[in-house]
């Protein structure tokens, strides 16, 4: 599903952010990307969902490579991403549901189709009944659940999450790991940049460890 092969990344002011990078994820494989602060997790995410291109090497979206593409290309390739952000990235004054219908409305679907999925994602989060209220009426954990129900509302094929949990209690972290496993179980392939070694720990799923750009052996 996920593939990068000897990719690179280097920025004029500030050297090389990824070294060589190499790595394959198949389809509802769901894997922690880890590593310092300034490891190049978050780079590695931007390349991956097509919001900056590799110096060299070339990744690989459901066999189509997207190290090169078009920016005209770029909106309807991401339809296979969902995007999930420690920050939630949320409009707060717009509701629930047209936070979540944001990327439907974006792609051109009808009014029923909008509605029939963006009600579908809520109550896959459990937010069904909530989707009238504002984000700064939902607790941190409920706008994390919106932002979840957003990221796969396009029913994606790839979700990347940089520090999903980052923001949330141990208890309220397990529930949206919980989320993330299930979407595996339908074949979505999951890829989540944390901080969060004990959490990874009690998971068990494949660990991918920067270190100054460059990916550790596992």
């Amino acid at each position: 599903m996920l593939r990068c092969e000897h990719v690179c990344k280097r920025y004029p002011d500030a050297g090389d952010a990824l070294v060589d990078v190499s790595l394959n994820l198949g389809r509802g494989e769901m894997a922690f990307l880890t590593g310092r602060s300034g490891a190049g997790k978050s780079t590695l995410l931007k390349l991956i969902a097509m919001m900056e291109q590799s110096t060299r090497g070339n990744v690989f979206l459901d066999g189509k490579d997207i190290s090169r593409i078009s920016e005209r290309r770029i909106p309807y390739l991401r339809r296979n991403l969902g995007l999930i952000f420690q920050d939630y990235k949320l409009l707060n004054d717009r509701t629930v549901f047209d936070n979540v219908a944001l990327p439907l409305i974006v792609s051109g679907y009808p009014h029923p189709e909008i509605s029939r999925r963006v009600r579908a994602a809520l109550d896959k989060v459990g937010l069904l009944g909530k989707e009238r209220k504002h984000p700064l009426a939902l607790s941190g954990g409920e706008q994390q659940r919106v932002g979840i129900a957003r990221a796969i509302v396009n029913k994606p094929k790839l979700i990347l999450a940089d520090e999903p949990t980052g923001n949330l209690d141990p208890d309220l972290s397990a529930e949206v790991m919980n989320m993330f496993e299930q979407f595996t179980q339908v074949g979505v392939t999951v890829l989540i940049a944390t901080h969060d070694i004990e959490l990874i720990n009690q998971l068990g799923h494949r660990v991918l460890t920067l270190e100054q750009g460059h990916l550790l052996p596992c």
